[in-house]
């Protein structure tokens, strides 16, 4: 029986500094009463009871539960058998508490002296209502200990231990329930990760924290006994207990199956928690300074202080956390709901709902924010209604507004959906009547959707504003003005929310709110005047009556009203009396298991006009289709594919046809990555030598230590010859499979294999995507005996025809080979694998398999040169030359360093050092020199940034300075070459992106008195290549792709859904034929006009293929179960690939959001890479930030490279600025990850460019005004990106709302500054109307919304611009979007710099159209860096 803590149960401990060491005997009883541990006072909420009673040997019969002193006692009165191990108990009605009886926390045992108090019970199931066997016992411990077991069982289990015993804690005391709940919360959310990460109970360790945390969440949520409260901000916030308990874990001998301390997702979780921690909000308690454990006194580290505040800091979160979400009445379990037929009178004759405009799914906007109502963005609908499945018109009311009540009653809505752009206006205030409202608010409606089902609303109110809102599965709606038919039926509400605010403040003007009881303020109501925005009646009987039927309303306002004796007057307890009286229904708040979101059930969905634009299917073709139908066919069964055959696709023999007809500080340390190169492993020699083996054949050479090769062996039987694969054990017995690349002999007889590992498409990034009978050709060699080998198994390298023309061929062979491979599994017989590529994490891509050097048997292994060559880290070939980093390095050259520095966020980040190498110096009498032991003597050169940031501001970025500086650097610290010409010798470009280590040097600076002076004739700069006669400028007036500045690519078609976007490119791109069709469309060309069919392209004329597909369906997959393959079917991501399918161009590169990668628990992702390999690509995948290839701001987007067979796949263009950015990882199995750049937060090439940069040199506009005339450029940047316009377009400014530009106003023009600078106050509008400068609805859901950081904020002149969105609004999702200097938001020509678009490219349409193109767009610089790669890749093959 597993009794005892030490049974086979995982367990993790909370102690750190300290390990108790538990017995495995039993504890002597008649131990000396001087070995007892001291008694502390008694916790002081418990009242013993002091009973008589019989002992009898072992076993005790009790009537009620006695009271012993000494813990020892009553370990021993509540044995039950005799036990061979440490004892163990159940602690019921226990308390933790100090010695003065004071209750604690659980952890506060780490760091002071903690006792118990509790009823001692067996341990024996089914007893803890049969209390008389109990003993009741005070103050005993001190507690040594505690553990949390039950991992493997799925239920957190809370054990402590003291010197004696160990306790399962099982019922708590009632004064200590709300200490015991936060611990016991803390414990399942340790379970609950642990299943989530172990493999033997069907845990994922690769999974990401973006899909751990939600997981977790949903699955304690939707358990019986959860409440419904866990949040993610809880999650994190313990992330570093969490940690600590795995850590422990890694020590228990039952859990095996990871090293948790170093899984990349409990790293990242304790990491986040450690970054979110704010020790400010709680002052360290006050320290006696010592800490009492096993009687002897020691010094309390300052850790302990800082453990104490975090235990504070920690309950009083979870305090917050369980009172989130609670509104309404004081009852705790019950929701007096409002009765529909009581309101009937209130309410006009039933009406029916009918939508007269084209409304799209709400779900179509979701956008993945998060899983709770906290993390949910917030939006206006306006000219809105409300109504039931039916249609009808309903009561908003009818919904409880207590979160987590049981709803009865569905309701759903329609309207114009807009961001929330801060604007403060009532509900049913008319948009032209407040004075808040902007001419864009006006003119702009929004989109017209319809909702799902309503969740919950809430009225807010300050001042004369009452703002309801509302909020689906989707987003937070704030309701602006209802439709004409719906008015009549929100009045009541807001008549209702105006009565809930006149009596409010007739309790405020009371002395004391109590003094008037329900009746008084009854009557104080009936004497409003007729004209009273609150008037109801004269009549005390219909008052009375109104205020009871509409309560809920009223009650909710009182609720969430801050003064106490307010929420808790007569009149709230009298009013909840009355509706219970009447007997209004009410609704248990139990929270029910998590129900998964299904369709959208809105009556609009199927009902609206005739004309109503519905939502495309996805064109595909049956390649494309099968591979994605194929995977949600196997991994979503239930998910019936009745309307397969209406899925639109292109015919194969069609296809076939058309191709003849037709963001704090960071302290920024240097780190140096070490790249790990392939691994080769050599396996154990196994005891018994296999005699049965044999070589065949004759030789084939020698290898370079002198050893026979051999071309074919026989092992028990096989005969197995290289080139073939082979499967065999490594030492934990799992099978590994192995491609035999050449055979040799060992001089001592051995025969050995020399092989390269072979791995499962699921071992790879592919994951559950990947073709179960493909295998992957890697890097990793391995050497081992031949008698290890266990069996032959066939591996068929693919070398097969690529391209469009071969389509047709290739897809009748794979029929054939699936066909055959299902005729295999139905016989039992062996699967018969295919490779046809090679998966090289290290580079994070999957490239064409090198046939020619493949399985040649001539002891030569690709792959173990590629690895010597990677390994050739460092080499002193002469006096005046070494390599470093496959790098050579001769005294004279041109070189970086870096140096330590701090910085916050851009500011104060440096680039390297640019030196001069003079002379080199190795250790004298060193047979092996190292990086770090081998100098170089150097001339440091200065940048103007080193000077002051105004002479960087007017420098150009690539310009530095010559000193008498000299210094000596370890090797280690030189990060690779440059150059330093004369200004002429520089490379001619016309673009602000700087591609080149190139830099020049004209002047001379002095760092001691600071002087510049012009570069002595005596000092010479060497050009190590002549001036190039200046190039024609070509293109003149006309803007091209920057793929096609880079020298890659010449754009020839493009297709753009929205028409001002594809204006705007037409425009800026005469020579393209844009297409502003759905993509289905254009695929199907058929569906175009005669004029447009004839400029599609055919088959085999496009070779580059680029762009980035929305991806909107997929956000919401990964959260609610509803018909996956129905949905993915109407993502444009199909018809992009249907595109590279049909085309087959010789290059593919993909653009989306960085979490593209983690869409959909990375299933999107995933099938994107399966998609192209099973195409014949090869495909390298990354994540890129924009900043650190020249643009001033933070842009993080993922991107997959795919190039053809034979073909070079491009590389990852090389960063070249410094930016406060981490690194952007992908994870890989096996807890690897994948970054296709290296951060460079710690240094790079160039310094950042800053917003002063981008956009010092505009003129001043105001708000809601433009400016065409232009001043002289001063920045590097300016000169650039000016070219050669004369004029100025769209430097116009987004118009605020007359509030949001008095809040502009009164923001510090400081960096940094932000809504929390705005003062308590409210200021006059032009309609006299007074209102507040904090928005009165952040202050509320500040803690929702992390503290509504950057809203109303001004840009910092040094720093960079927030991502560019494509909304700038100080209320949006970047609030961050004031100019440093100017009150008003940044106009479209910053926004378009900030993305580095030239001041010659042209944007269409109205505003909103304008910074949508911008924000929606890759930043030129980045797609020139990429182009550029695109160029070397084309220009290396030729």
């Amino acid at each position: 029986m597993a009794k005892h803590l030490h049974s086979a149960v995982a367990t993790a401990t909370g102690t750190k500094k300290r390990k108790a060491k538990l017995q495995n005997t039993e504890v002597d009883f008649t131990e000396n009463e001087k070995m007892r541990p001291k008694r502390a006072a008694a916790c002081s909420n418990f009242k013993e009871k002091k009973l008589d009673l019989s002992e009898k040997d072992l076993f005790i019969t009790v009537e009620e539960s006695r009271v012993e002193e000494w813990e020892i006692d009553a370990v021993r009165l509540t044995k039950t058998e005799p036990e061979d191990r440490r004892p163990s108990r159940k602690l019921i009605d226990f308390a933790l508490h100090d010695a003065d009886g004071n209750v604690q926390p659980f952890e506060t045992s780490e760091v002071d002296a903690i006792f118990i108090t509790a009823l001692f019970m067996p341990l024996d199931n089914g007893l803890e209502k049969d209390r008389e066997k109990g003993i009741r016992c005070s103050g005993f411990g001190q507690i040594k200990d505690w553990k949390i077991s039950g991992y493997n069982e799925g239920i957190a289990v809370i054990w402590v231990s003291t010197e004696i015993a160990d306790y399962k804690c099982v019922k708590p005391a009632s004064s200590y329930r709300s200490y015991f709940e936060h611990f016991s919360e803390k414990a399942r959310v340790c379970v609950e990760v642990y299943r989530k990460l172990v493999k033997s109970v069907g845990g994922n360790p690769q999974i990401g924290l973006e899909e751990l945390l939600p997981s977790v969440i949903r699955s304690i949520n939707s358990s019986r006994k959860s409440r419904g409260t866990m949040s993610k901000d809880f999650v994190i916030s313990i992330g570093e207990f969490i940690y600590s308990q795995f850590v422990v874990l890694d020590n228990t001998p039952d859990i095996n199956d990871e090293i948790f301390a170093t899984l990349p997702v409990l790293i990242a979780l304790r990491n986040e928690s450690k970054s979110r921690v704010e020790f400010n909000k709680f002052s360290a308690m006050p320290s006696s300074g010592t800490l009492k454990i096993k009687d002897e006194l020691c010094k309390v580290v300052g850790e302990d202080d800082e453990k104490l505040a975090r235990l504070l800091q920690e309950e009083e979160e979870w305090k917050m956390m369980k009172q989130r979400g609670k509104r309404g009445t004081s009852q705790k379990n019950v929701y007096i709901k409002i009765s529909e037929t009581e309101i009937a009178n209130d309410y006009p004759l039933p009406a029916y709902y009918k939508s007269y405009s084209q409304e799209m799914d709400e779900y179509i906007f979701d956008s993945d924010n998060g899983m709770f109502s906290g993390d949910m963005p917030v939006r206006i609908l306006n000219n809105w209604a409300l109504y039931n499945s039916d249609s009808r018109l309903i009561p908003l009311e009818l919904i409880p507004m207590k979160s987590g009540a049981e709803n009865d009653t569905v309701i759903f809505g329609s309207g114009f959906m807009r961001e929330d752009d801060g604007s403060c206006c009532s509900t049913a205030e008319s948009a032209q009547l407040s004075s808040s409202s902007s001419k864009l608010c006006q003119e702009d409606q929004g989109i017209s959707i319809y909702l799902s089902p309503i969740k919950e609303w809430v009225i807010e109110f300050g001042g004369s504003m009452i703002c309801i809102t509302i909020r689906t599965d989707v987003a937070w709606y704030k309701l602006r003005q209802p439709t004409k038919q719906y008015a009549p039926w929100c009045e009541p509400v807001l008549k209702t929310a105006r009565l809930a605010v006149s009596i409010i403040t007739l309790l405020k003007e009371q002395s004391r709110a109590s003094k008037l009881c329900f009746t008084e303020v009854i009557k104080k109501v009936t004497e409003f005047d007729s004209g009273h925005p609150a008037f109801i009646s004269s009549s005390t009987t219909v008052v009375e009556t109104y205020v009871v039927v509409h309560g809920q309303i009223i009650l909710q306002q009182f609720a969430d009203f801050p003064d106490d004796s307010i929420r808790r007057s007569a009149f709230v307890r009298g009013l909840v009396l009355k509706m219970e009286e009447r007997r209004h229904t009410k609704l248990v708040m139990k929270k029910k298991s998590q129900m998964m979101r299904g369709e959208n059930l809105n009556p609009s969905a199927k009902m609206g006009p005739i004309l109503r634009r519905k939502l495309m299917r996805a064109t595909t073709t049956r390649f494309i289709s099968k591979i994605w139908g194929d995977y949600y066919a196997a991994h979503f069964p239930e998910d019936t594919m009745v309307d397969g055959n209406e899925q639109k696709e292109i015919d194969e023999e069609q296809e076939e046809n058309e191709d003849v007809d037709t963001e704090e500080e960071v302290i920024v340390e240097i780190e140096q990555p070490v790249r790990t190169p392939p691994s080769t492993q050599s396996r154990r020699s196994p005891s018994k030598t296999c005699k049965e083996v044999d070589w065949k054949g004759e030789t084939a050479g020698k290898t370079v230590f002198g050893e026979v090769i051999y071309k074919c062996v026989t092992v028990r039987g096989l005969t197995i010859g290289v080139g073939q694969s082979v499967t065999l054990e490594d030492d934990s017995g799992e099978a590994i499979m192995c491609f035999t690349e050449y055979m040799y002999e060992k001089h001592d007889g051995t025969k050995m294999v020399h092989g390269r590992i072979l791995q499962k498409g699921f071992q790879t990034v592919l994951g559950n995507a990947a073709n179960e009978r493909e295998v992957f050709l890697t890097n990793d060699c391995l050497e081992f005996e031949v008698g290890d080998i266990k069996e032959l198994v066939t591996v068929n390298v693919q070398l097969m025809p690529w391209g469009y023309k071969y389509r047709k061929e290739n897809s009748e062979v794979n029929r054939i080979e699936r066909a055959k491979a299902e005729e295999r599994k139905r016989k039992g017989l062996p699967v018969e694998y295919f490779c046809k590529s090679l998966y090289w994490p290290e580079k994070g891509g999957f490239f064409s398999v090198p046939h020619d050097k493949l399985g040649i048997g001539t002891g030569a292994c690709s792959s173990c040169k590629e690895r010597k060559q990677v390994g050739d880290e460092f080499k002193i070939l002469s006096e005046t030359s070494f390599v470093f980093k496959n790098i050579r390095y001769n005294v004279n050259d041109y070189l970086y360093g870096h140096e330590t520095h701090k910085a916050g966020r851009n500011v104060g980040l440096k680039p390297y050092v640019v030196c001069h190498v003079l002379s080199i110096h190795a250790p004298a009498g060193s047979n092996k020199a190292h990086p770090e032991s081998t100098k170089v003597n150097v001339r440091r050169f200065y940048r103007p940034d080193d000077i002051l940031s105004t002479k960087a501001y007017t420098s150009d970025i690539r310009e530095v300075y010559y000193s008498e500086d000299t210094m000596t650097v370890p090797v280690a610290m030189i990060e690779g070459k440059c150059e330093v010409r004369m200004k002429d010798d520089l490379p001619n470009s016309d673009l602000p992106v700087v591609a080149e280590h190139v830099f020049y040097c004209e002047h001379l600076f002095d760092p001691v008195t600071g002087a510049l002076k012009q570069l002595p004739p005596n000092v010479k700069i060497m050009s190590l290549i002549r001036r190039s006669p200046p190039t024609s400028k070509k293109n003149k007036g006309k803007q091209i792709c920057e793929h096609e500045l880079a020298g890659a690519s010449q754009t020839k078609w493009a297709i753009e859904y929205e028409e001002p976007a594809g204006e705007a490119f037409g425009e800026n791109h005469p020579e393209a034929a844009v297409f502003v069709e759905n993509c289905n469309a254009a695929e199907r060309a058929s569906k175009l006009s005669d004029g447009k069919t004839k400029n599609l392209p055919v088959p085999g004329e496009v070779d580059f293929i680029n762009g980035g597909p929305p991806c909107q369906g997929f956000s919401g997959m990964n959260r609610f179960n509803q018909s996956p393959w129905s949905k993915v079917q109407c993502e444009m991501i199909l018809a992009f690939f249907s595109f590279a399918e049909y085309f087959r161009p010789r290059f593919f590169l993909l653009e989306n959001v960085r979490n593209f990668v983690s869409f959909n628990k990375g299933q999107t992702f995933r099938l994107t890479l399966a998609s192209l390999l099973e195409m014949g690509y090869q495909v390298r995948f990354g994540i890129l930030e924009a900043s650190a290839y020249g643009v001033a701001q933070s842009r993080k987007r993922a991107f997959i490279w795919a190039a053809a067979p034979g073909e070079i796949l491009p590389e990852w263009p090389e960063p070249m600025h410094v930016f406060a950015s981490s690194e952007l990882k992908i994870n890989l199995p096996d807890g690897k990850y994948y970054a296709a750049v290296k951060s460079t937060a710690a240094g790079a090439p160039f310094r950042s460019i800053t917003v002063r940069d981008t956009v010092g040199d505009l003129p001043p506009v105001e708000n809601g005004a433009s400016k065409p005339t232009i001043h002289e450029p001063v920045s590097w940047f300016q000169k650039k990106i000016r070219r050669n316009t004369m004029s100025l377009n769209d430097h116009i400014s987004k118009e605020m709302n007359e509030l949001n530009l008095i809040r502009c106003k009164h923001v510090p023009k400081r960096p940094g500054c932000d809504r929390h600078d705005l003062a308590d106050e409210k200021v006059k509008l032009s309609t006299g109307q007074l209102v507040d400068l904090i928005p009165w609805c952040l202050p509320n859901t500040a803690k929702r919304h992390n503290q509504w950081k950057g809203l109303y904020g001004r840009l910092d002149w040094e720093g960079n611009f927030p991502t560019s969105v494509t909304d700038p609004q100080p209320m949006g999702k970047v609030g961050m979007c004031f100019h440093p200097e100017q009150d008003r938001i940044i106009t479209v020509r910053e926004c378009a710099r900030s993305q580095g678009f030239p001041d010659s490219y042209r944007f269409a349409g109205n505003i909103q159209c304008k910074h949508r193109q911008i924000g929606n767009a890759v930043p030129p610089p980045l797609a020139y860096a990429l182009g550029r790669k695109l160029k070397e890749a084309i220009d290396a093959k030729r």
